[in-house]
């Protein structure tokens, strides 16, 4: 049986040596440790002094403290009184704290009953037993100073595509309480499923809560394939009650998300009046986004959404609704007669506008109930409600623009802070939306942009994590996703940027593995994984670069051409000048302990050969042109950095091949994901000279291929050349009845092996 957090947090130091260091985390913003240890049997007791706590609050601080372990909380003549006193005045915020131990006892001063909480659970993580049979317990003598960086730290599950029990969010509060993550947000209706109870509408309960079947393997994959069983479920209100009153006590608001105008199929299956065409619909069985969204044009949509909404807003007390906004195509609006009446009765320019005034409607109505928006960046389309907060995730540009004009913003970026993508290349792992999101590259986000002023950074009020649900067909997988990354989310959101460091983390995270071994979390153990990178340079050659997140371990590798098959320690760059695969893996003495790492390297006339870029490149696709020549092919994880991007314009490169040779035949590769934006080139051009200056054309052609990752392989007619010209040319812009039709396509290019 899973164990409580807290408890756990009592048991997993053994020994007195590790609390000289410190492992709080997140990293606390002052710590200070002194010589001693504070020595206490098997009860304390809380004792408020000159505090104005209400009972709730005194209930849920000593309910901080585990009961069902032999520590209690209770008042005894025997018991280590730990002293918490109110300091309205000595913090920042009501969340700060001070945690002293020493000779005459401990205290805990905080500035709010937030702060008081995040002292104890500051507390629980230094406690060490001082046996197996936990007959005694030891505190080393510390202060800790804290506050956070942000007010808003949060995690959101989407519990639309797959469905997680009440008992299993609450084990994640637990874990997500004890790193000191205050926000849980709830994304509970999508087109694949209507997850809560509304009263009104029981045909949303019956209806729109499940879904005929369910897609098996990734969306990608063609044709898509089915289980053929019914899947679904929904919570009640008795149950959402419970979950939110349970957050109370871990000091966790829950913010509910119910999706508008798009997202909406689950909905509209049930209530298929309340759409453009009138249906009929079905509650959606594969992953994607659809154009069948709720009508815009209907004065019966407002209504169900506003009975809707004054069911939900009273289950939860948070000053935040969250109402979506996000992917919602509006195909069906620019032919919906309704639609277009609205547009001509209001004076709206388009349907972006129209996507404006729907937000702007339904913000009044939650502004009625006294609470405000949030919702995802593109309700910035056409213009952003008053006091509207922006959830920026298609980038950081949504988060800056809102900052800029005066809006609170959460930084949510999926390039940072996604964990539905893989968190490591490792062919082994489980099957994941797609892209590349490491523990490091969460940690190493910064949720400031360099570019706003301080002013304006004011208005970033904190920093999210997303775990969307498509691919999470159990708990075990969840929690996979989910930890140890969300512990990098904590101590971004909560510790100051200067006093971050990556290998410090990396040894705190390890040193809380036994705490998610004996709470049953099925975490991922990344962190010995090899990891490398590739430089050219210019002159044919390759040199390999290896690492691993723990810098503790050593690597060991090998090279398929080389005489020996025994591993090499790792010292230095490999230098590489053929083909070859290079294995490596990690080591603790003589034992091997990261997974088998294999890179095979593809080598040409163009590799490690100099690329020039003669066009513009954009997102996260601007990366150096090198990785065109440095002989690793890119991978269907679109966001491994190996892949070179154009957004909406053509891509054209020049490769020098350092002298004049006989070249007859070109390898490439696309990646061809219309539901990521992604499309192959209408055309692709290829042109040699043998100066730089005058060039001739050798190849037109129109690359094909599957859904997917794509090899484009030519030959033409031999000719000299010393230089080797590209040109792909962009489908610019997405076709209708495609994912962003009508907006600019990407066009994603890797390796150009010239032979």
């Amino acid at each position: 049986m899973k164990k409580s957090i807290l408890i756990i947090g009592f048991l997993i130091i053994t020994s007195v040596v590790l609390a000289q260091q410190n492992h709080l985390l997140p990293k606390p913003t002052h710590y200070a440790r002194h010589n001693g240890h504070l020595r206490f049997g098997k009860t304390i007791a809380l004792q408020y002094v000159a505090t104005d706590l209400s009972s709730e609050a005194v209930t849920h601080l000593k309910n901080s403290i585990p009961k069902s372990i032999d520590l209690k909380v209770q008042d005894d003549a025997d018991a280590q009184i730990i002293r918490l006193s109110l300091d309205t005045n000595g913090f920042k915020t009501s969340e700060g704290y001070r945690l002293a131990v020493a000779e005459d006892g401990i205290a805990i001063y905080g500035g709010g009953e937030a702060g008081l909480f995040y002292g104890l659970q500051s507390l629980l993580q230094l406690i060490e037993p001082v046996d197996s049979a936990n007959t005694a317990w030891l505190l080393p003598y510390v202060r800790v100073d804290d506050e956070p960086r942000f007010q808003y730290r949060g995690a959101m599950l989407d519990v639309s595509r797959h469905f997680f029990r009440i008992d299993q969010l609450k084990h994640w509060l637990d874990i997500l309480a004890y790193f000191k993550i205050n926000t849980f947000h709830w994304h509970l209706t999508d087109d694949q499923g209507w997850r809560i109870e509304i009263k009104k509408y029981p045909e949303l309960q019956k209806v729109a809560a499940f879904r005929k079947e369910t897609l098996i393997g990734h969306k990608k994959e063609l044709p898509h394939r089915f289980d053929g069983q019914r899947y679904g479920g929904h919570y009640t209100q008795a149950q959402v009650k419970e979950l939110v009153a349970y957050a109370r006590t871990k000091q966790i608001t829950v913010i509910p998300e119910i999706e508008m105008p798009g997202h909406a199929r689950a909905a509209l299956a049930a209530y298929p009046q309340l759409g453009c065409t009138g249906g009929p619909y079905e509650t959606a069985m594969f992953w994607g986004i659809f154009d069948d969204v709720y009508c815009a044009g209907k004065e019966e949509t407002f209504q169900f959404l506003e009975d809707v909404l004054s069911e939900v807003i009273p289950l939860f007390p948070g000053p935040y609704i969250h109402i979506g906004g996000d992917e919602c195509l509006k195909d069906k609006w620019r032919v919906c007669p309704h639609c277009q009446a609205r547009m001509h009765d209001e004076h709206l320019p388009d349907e972006f506008a129209l996507q404006s005034y729907f937000m702007q409607r339904m913000a009044t109505v939650v502004n009625r109930h006294g609470k405000r928006i949030i919702g995802w960046d593109e309700i910035l389309e056409g213009g952003l409600a008053t006091d509207a907060t922006v959830m920026s995730w298609t980038g950081e540009e949504g988060g800056i623009h809102a900052a800029k004009a005066g809006h609170d913003a959460i930084m949510s970026p999926e390039k940072y802070v996604y964990l539905d993508y893989y968190q490591s290349l490792a062919t082994e792992e489980p099957l994941a939306a797609g892209g590349y999101t490491s523990l490091e590259k969460i940690y190493t986000y910064d949720p400031i942009p360099a570019s706003l002023t301080a002013d304006e950074a004011k208005h970033i009020i904190g920093v999210q994590a997303n775990l969307w649900s498509e691919y999470l067909t159990s708990n075990d997988q969840a929690e996979y996703m989910l930890f140890p990354r969300i512990l990098a989310l904590a101590e971004i959101a909560w510790t100051a940027a200067g006093k971050k460091d990556f290998n410090a983390f990396v040894n705190r995270v390890q040193h809380y593995y036994p705490l998610l071994d004996a709470a049953g979390i099925h975490y991922a153990d990344v962190l010995a994984d090899v990891q490398d990178s590739v430089a050219a340079d210019g002159k044919g050659m390759l040199s390999v670069r290896l690492k691993s997140a723990d810098p503790a371990l050593q690597i060991r590798y090998r090279v398929s051409h080389a005489d020996s098959e025994d591993f090499l320690p790792y010292t230095g760059p490999i230098p590489v000048s053929q083909s070859c695969t290079l294995v490596a893996q990690t080591f603790r003495g003589d034992k091997p302990v990261g997974r088998l790492h294999m890179r095979n390297l593809h080598y040409s006339l163009s590799t490690g050969r100099p690329v020039s870029l003669q066009s513009a490149t954009a997102g996260n696709y601007a990366v150096n042109p090198q990785v065109l020549t440095d002989g690793k092919r890119g991978t269907n994880r679109y966001n491994d950095g190996s892949w070179l991007g154009a957004s909406g314009n053509d891509l054209e490169v020049v490769v020098d091949l350092g002298s004049v040779q006989t070249v007859s035949g070109l390898e490439t590769h696309f990646l061809n994901y219309a539901w990521q934006k992604m499309w192959l080139p209408t055309k692709f051009h290829i042109l040699t000279s043998s100066d730089g200056a005058a060039y001739q054309p050798v190849f037109e052609g129109q690359p094909q291929g599957a859904n997917g990752l794509c090899t484009f392989n030519v030959r033409f007619n031999a000719s000299k050349a010393r230089f080797v010209k590209i040109k792909a040319i962009n489908t610019a812009k997405i076709p209708d009845g495609y994912y962003g039709a009508g907006g600019k396509a990407w066009l994603l290019i890797d390796e150009l092996s010239i032979f």
